[in-house]
């Protein structure tokens, strides 16, 4: 792994004080936060698992540490959900919100200097000729618009996407990821796709070593593409590394060999990285692992740390695209979600933080594996940067999921101060990119203690 040097201003800023936090004074959730969160929820509905599980009532955060209404200290072991890449209330960006707060909020589209500098700092640091951009203030709408470039740059409708992946909750971003409600009459919007795609820990196919045969996947995706479809092909849509379905990796060898079917057959990449970009897993771009340059992507959560700015970029062939999608907004690229933006990028870019995110990554799953040699529920593990994921299974051979395990599990380690992510049967962890290496081993400490303790309550 080697040696780093953690960059000295966030290390002033943002080092955890571990004789102050954790800090559980009161079992939580605590009084306080059950009478907020019964005062809330009698009007505010629609609440995450995560919330459900343990509705505690969060009052102030700075850096890595989240306090609650009770008194409690956490270390934050989830960013908001892959939101707070810096930290809660980097010095930084909170001042280029507030300056901009004082001076000009919204001035629609229009160009502002803030803006244009915004737009120059990405063609710098993005990979190749990504560089058209439109900003948006979700992710969900940064999605629906790289659709729409999508089908105005080829003149095509249909689109594919991956098992399992998340989009965001509009319609068409609803119908290219698993998510099924009834609002959406149970059909996906017409031209919708999905196709699996390789999971090491669950593959489909696999070669005669028992790795997994990538080749097998795209040759489907190809027979997919000329039976299935009906040849009017626009873009093919996907995570490059799964969020919401359990930091799933792929093999190193897909994302290239994905690249070259799409350039064979005409079709256009997009590569939805609201959650994976801005150094989440150590690189600008996710993408940038394996080489691959998309022709569209989306950026969001981290890229304004917290702030609500998102964006769309393209290759340079396809900027014109935006002129004819309606691709203006009504908060997209206001002044203060462009001071967020930049600022956080000059922090990222400044402080050599991509590095700092991939060592994290590194000790992280270290320490994971380690987790997997010593308990029994503990299938699978996966790091890169600061995505991570442990997969709980009931048995390693049939590899069947264990929810209760991670509900469990998820509960404990909070009670313990450990602010964090579930999802069903895979617990997953986004701590800020600026944390220090001893809060990075509490945190993980604290998910050991729990997953054992859990094996001792289910009788493992």
């Amino acid at each position: 792994m080697g040696t780093q040097t953690m960059p000295s201003s966030s290390l002033e800023w943002a080092k955890v004080d571990l004789s102050t936090t954790p800090n559980v004074v009161v079992p939580p959730p605590g009084p306080r936060s059950r009478e907020y969160h019964a005062r809330c929820t009698n009007h505010f509905k629609g609440l995450s698992s995560q919330v459900k599980l343990f509705p505690v009532t969060f009052e102030s955060g700075e850096g890595c540490v989240l306090r609650d209404v009770d008194g409690n200290r956490y270390i934050d072991f989830s960013s908001g959900i892959y939101v707070t890449t810096l930290g809660h209330c980097h010095p930084k960006v909170s001042e280029a919100i507030a300056r901009y707060a004082r001076t000009l909020m919204n001035a629609h589209d229009f160009t502002t200097p803030i803006k244009t500098a915004l737009v120059e700092k990405l063609a710098e640091v993005l990979p190749g000729d990504l560089s058209g951009f439109q900003f948006y203030d979700s992710g969900t709408t940064a999605v629906e618009a790289g659709i729409r470039v999508l089908r105005a740059a080829t003149g095509k409708n249909e689109m594919l996407s991956c098992y399992y992946d998340f989009h965001g909750k509009t319609y068409n971003a609803v119908s290219l990821a698993h998510i099924r409600s009834q609002v959406y009459g149970r059909v996906r919007a017409p031209g919708a796709h999905m196709v699996p795609r390789p999971d090491p820990y669950h593959p489909l196919w696999t070669r005669p070593d028992g790795t997994i045969d990538t080749d097998q996947y795209i040759a489907f995706y190809e027979e997919y593409l000329d039976k299935a479809t009906v040849g009017d092909v626009a873009g093919f849509v996907l995570e490059p590394i799964q969020g919401w379905g359990g930091s799933v990796i792929p093999p190193d060898d897909f994302f290239p060999k994905l690249r070259a079917l799409c350039d064979r057959l005409g079709i256009l990449l997009m590569a939805d990285e609201v959650l994976t970009s801005w150094g989440r897993t150590g690189k600008w771009l996710c993408m940038e692992h394996w080489g691959v340059l998309p022709d569209v992507v989306t950026l969001g959560k981290g890229f304004g740390n917290g702030f609500p700015v998102t964006c769309v970029a393209v290759r340079e062939p396809y900027k014109e695209s935006f002129e004819s999608i309606s691709a203006s907004s009504s908060y997209g690229g206001n002044p203060m979600a462009c001071a967020a933006a930049l600022a956080s990028t000059e922090v990222i870019a400044e402080e050599n933080l991509l590095e700092w995110s991939s060592h994290l990554g590194d000790l992280a799953l270290a320490r994971m594996l380690k987790m997997k040699q010593e308990h029994k529920i503990v299938g699978d593990v996966r790091a890169r940067g600061c995505l991570m994921g442990i997969e709980l299974v009931k048995d390693r051979q049939t590899k069947e999921p264990d929810n209760q395990a991670g509900a469990l599990v998820y509960q404990k380690a909070f009670a313990k101060g450990l602010a964090w992510i579930p999802a069903g049967h895979i617990l997953r962890m986004s701590p800020p990119i600026v944390m220090d290496e001893a809060t990075l081993a509490r945190g993980l400490d604290i998910i050991d203690e729990a997953i054992g303790e859990t094996e001792k309550e289910l009788g493992y």
